[in-house]
């Protein structure tokens, strides 16, 4: 051994003991810990070999009976007994600030031990402002003479005297013993799965340590007290330290022979895996209590034997362990999850945690136990109640509110049934979203939404491979953990804006297994890969068009369509909803704003153009911080009894401004060649559509402007053609061989050009609008159509009848004709109010829409024979 010092930097050590060839971690902070941190660098930088410090454990408190460690076979000294060794002189006693800053503060030095163990510093960790871990590796026993002050760092240092084994030669019969327990000891510990590489190093450190540090050594491993490692620290005569040993390591051995007996007896009655399980929980349970017990921080496999990792990082690394076991058992995972759950176990614990794979098999064990495998709310299956929450939540939509009483009846007569996938469509606004909501809540399941607009990934739905770092499940299996419960409603929202076929897969392929009843029951999520049940999900799908959902996803979901609010829904709606709500937001009482119906109706008719309420909504917002603004301009001037809360139908440009739209039809002139139709956006809007047909001097050619697709273009040359074809029967040719359009050019235009239309639906429109200029009639304002026209003047049905009727309506047109066929249509979806405002007519043929639309002056068409077939 290197010779010491003997002046030494004093280290205490609550509740540790530092023996010679053993590592232990300290955290130490304060002023004085970064001095001995800059000492022990400037020593290593300047090669004058290791910094040697005085490790001396604090005396544990003493019992009000008799001293701890005061027995009849012990050889601790008198100092330890209650007698105190002297200190040097010291400065006066300092603050507290000051007190706290040191490593040994002056009323800890009466309570330092006796004897200590010189060590070296092996390893300094930075653990953050001030406060550092510092590992100390031991050296040899030594007892405490003095203490004083280092005169240049002002560190408490200690005079010692090293105990040497001199006793050695005497005692090489107990040498002999000792080491034959040892080997029993360590053949035992193979037996309870420790690491083998751990275990093999043990047995060669037999072989080649003095019997001495080998007693240090598996003291510091086995099951002893703080006192009892106190005791052999104190104790100076080698005989006497290894029959201490010896019995310490007897008691451990009788220990686990007890534990074997009791696995014995148990192991009979057990499967294979539960076996498996209760091992790893028995194993885990000993390790914690002989954790626990040593006192000392030190870990099991390595604080001795390693003597460089981290145990208090081991200690955290088992507890951690020993919580995902519990967690396992207590999700009740399936069998096939349950063993891939018990063999990434397994590996984690021959992992090393600094490592990344580590990290993704622990994030991994993490998921498996945090969804709920068995987990599930009760259904509240009361259809009282379900009724009256939906009702409340939102006005009309019966035909919603219908299945989903249908599905709570079946549910409620069978006990369980599989929750069907709904896909609601509709325009923006008119309450897809929240409706998923309330249908959770009139269910009592848990809500989550899944927002699927842009989602061009596939892992994003399928979840990444565990082959990368940062691999996750996908939003489905995310969404599912964070519900807690295996049977919560689940809104795709904007499920129509999904990417699809991108070089980074498609993710509308994906859902057709998460969305099909008869095979999410086994989920295969690329993250988890093993199976989960969805099926007892309730998935609700929405969507503003049909026609981006790819056909075989359509399939598997059932369509609801959402139509358009009239603006008496629209009123009614702003009444019980919009209003109180704002009204609320804005901090004030509902006494404070007044506004009739009249005016709220005005509002909606000449500042919104919509086919739900989310514009209504703001420009309410914007007419009460008008209030706002009044109520805090009286307030300031003292004047708050002038406040008038009632709204007026004149109040309403000075607080929104100009209204942006109007009632155009019914303002426009009629004129010939002018008609007026009605369109279906893609975002399931309804709309009108003007179409002007002008002529001029030409060769007969047809012109078509206005952003118009291929099928409006088609049903545009289709309808010259049929005027041309019955121009004498329409009176606008002399004969039945005159060529109408021979001298002249036609231009047919749609206004609003930045706008594409396409679609069949403007067939019938534009021949009424060629009729009108030919004959020179007009169409009344107030009056519009729809429909598809075949050659042969038959019109056929069309879709969007609902939206056509409602935007027609908004616009202020009281007559209408629709195709025949679209009767059943109107008599379902149209809202009586609006049927009692607008006339229908039902048309066949193209001849019944003229008689309705043209206003001739004669009031005489002849109809061929042949065009009623």
């Amino acid at each position: 051994m290197p010779p010491l010092s003997e002046s030494l930097i004093v280290i205490p050590l609550e509740k540790k003991v530092l023996l010679p060839s053993v590592v232990i971690k300290v955290t130490l902070r304060g002023r004085d810990a970064t001095l001995l941190v800059k000492k022990h660098f400037k020593q290593q930088e300047y090669q004058r070999g290791s910094l040697h410090l005085a490790c001396v454990p604090v005396k544990p408190p003493k019992p009000t009976s008799s001293p701890l460690l005061k027995k009849d076979n012990d050889p601790i000294p008198p100092q330890e007994a209650g007698a105190s060794i002297v200190p040097a002189p010291r400065p006066a006693v300092s603050s507290t600030k000051d007190q706290e800053e040191k490593l040994v503060p002056n009323q800890m030095i009466q309570s330092l031990f006796a004897y200590g163990c010189t060590g070296r510093i092996v390893r300094v960790q930075r653990l953050g402002t001030g406060a550092y871990g510092i590992f100390l590796e031991g050296l040899s026993r030594c007892k405490v003479v003095d203490y004083g002050l280092d005169e240049t760092s002002g560190l408490v240092t200690a005079k010692v005297d090293y105990v040497s084994n001199v006793t050695e030669q005497q005692a090489r019969e107990d040498m002999i013993e000792f080491i034959t327990l040892a080997r029993v000891f360590v053949n035992k510990m193979r037996d309870l799965q420790i690491p083998q590489s751990l275990v093999e190093q043990l047995a060669g450190l037999l072989d080649t340590q003095p019997v001495p540090i080998m007693a240090d050594m598996l003291v510091s491993v086995i099951e002893t007290t703080f006192e009892e490692k106190l005791s052999l620290l104190a104790t100076e005569d080698v005989k006497e330290r290894l029959t201490k040993a010896s019995q310490w390591m007897t008691r451990q051995l009788h220990v686990l022979k007890i534990s074997d007996e009791i696995h014995s007896a148990v192991e009979g009655n057990l499967t294979k895996k539960q076996r498996e399980f209760y091992l790893k929980q028995q194993l885990e349970a000993i390790r914690k209590e002989l954790n626990n017990n040593n006192g000392s921080g030190n870990n099991l496999n390595s604080a001795s034997m390693a003597g460089r990792n981290n145990s208090s990082q081991q200690d955290v690394e088992e507890d951690d362990i020993t919580q995902l076991n519990r967690r396992i058992a207590e999700a009740k995972l399936p069998n096939e999850a349950l063993a891939v759950a018990q063999r990434e176990l397994k590996r984690i614990q021959r992992l090393q945690p600094s490592s990344t794979e580590w990290a993704v098999t622990r994030n991994y064990l993490d998921v498996l136990a945090d969804l709920p495998w068995s987990k599930h709310s009760k259904d509240i299956l009361d259809i009282a109640r379900a009724k009256k929450q939906l009702d409340h939540d939102h006005f009309g939509l019966s035909h919603v509110k219908k299945r989903i009483i249908e599905y709570l009846s079946v549910a409620k007569l069978k006990g369980d049934l599989k929750a069907p996938i709904l896909c609601f469509v509709g325009p923006p606004g008119v309450g897809k979203t929240s409706l998923g909501r309330s249908i959770a809540m009139s269910l009592g399941r848990k809500f989550h939404r899944i927002s699927l607009g842009g989602v061009r990934d596939e892992a994003d739905m399928r979840g990444h491979r565990r082959t990368y770092v940062g691999a996750m499940p996908g939003l489905v299996i995310q969404g599912v953990r964070r519900c807690g419960v295996n049977n919560p409603v689940f809104l795709l929202d904007e499920v129509d804006k999904l990417v699809h076929s991108s070089h980074y897969g498609d993710p509308a392929a994906a859902l057709l297994e998460i969305l099909d009843p008869e095979q999410n029951n086994s989920f295969s999520d690329h993250y988890l890969n093993v199976p989960f049940d969805l099926s007892k999900i309730m998935f609700i799908a929405t969507a503003n068009s049909l026609d981006t959902i790819p056909a075989p996803l359509l399939d598997r979901m059932e369509v609801i369509q959402l139509h358009g609010y009239t603006f008496e829904e629209k009123l009614h709606i702003a009444r019980t909803h919009l209003l109180p709500k704002q009204i609320q937001q804005h901090g004030l009482t509902i006494d404070k704003i007044h506004i009739d119906d009249q005016t709220l109706l005005w509002i909606a008719e000449q500042y919104t153009r919509e086919s739900g309420v989310r514009t209504l909504e703001r420009t309410i917002a914007s007419v009460i911080r008008g209030k706002c603004v009044q109520l805090a301009d009286l307030l300031e001037e003292g004047k708050e009894n002038q406040y008038t809360p009632t709204i007026v139908l004149k109040d309403i440009p000075d607080m929104l401004g100009v209204p942006p739209f109007e009632k155009e039809t019914i303002e426009r002139e009629p004129l010939p060649g002018v008609a007026t139709g009605l369109a279906y956006s893609s975002s399931g809007n309804g709309g009108i559509l003007f179409i002007e047909a002008s002529k001029m001097p030409g060769k007969g050619d047809l012109r078509l402007t206005g952003s118009l697709g291929d099928v409006i273009k088609e049903s545009a040359h289709i309808a010259l053609t049929w005027v041309k074809a019955n121009a004498y029967a329409l009176k606008i040719a002399p004969t039945i061989d005159t060529n109408i359009v021979e001298k002249f050019d036609i231009h047919l235009h749609l206004p609003h050009g930045s706008v594409k239309k396409d679609g069949p639906s403007a067939g019938v429109t534009l021949v009424t609008s060629l009729v009108s200029l030919f004959t020179g009639c007009v169409v009344p304002s107030t009056t519009a159509m729809t429909g598809e026209i075949s050659l042969r003047g038959i019109v056929l049905p069309v879709g969007g009848i609902k939206e056509k009727v409602i935007s027609a309506h908004r616009a202020g047109v009281r007559k209408i004709v629709l195709p025949e066929r679209n009767r059943k249509d109107v008599d379902a979806d149209v809202p009586e109010g609006i049927k009692s405002d607008i006339h229908f007519v039902y048309a066949k043929t193209i001849w019944d829409v003229l008689e309705a639309t043209i206003a001739m002056t004669d009031k005489t068409i002849w109809r061929p024979m042949e065009s009623h077939l």
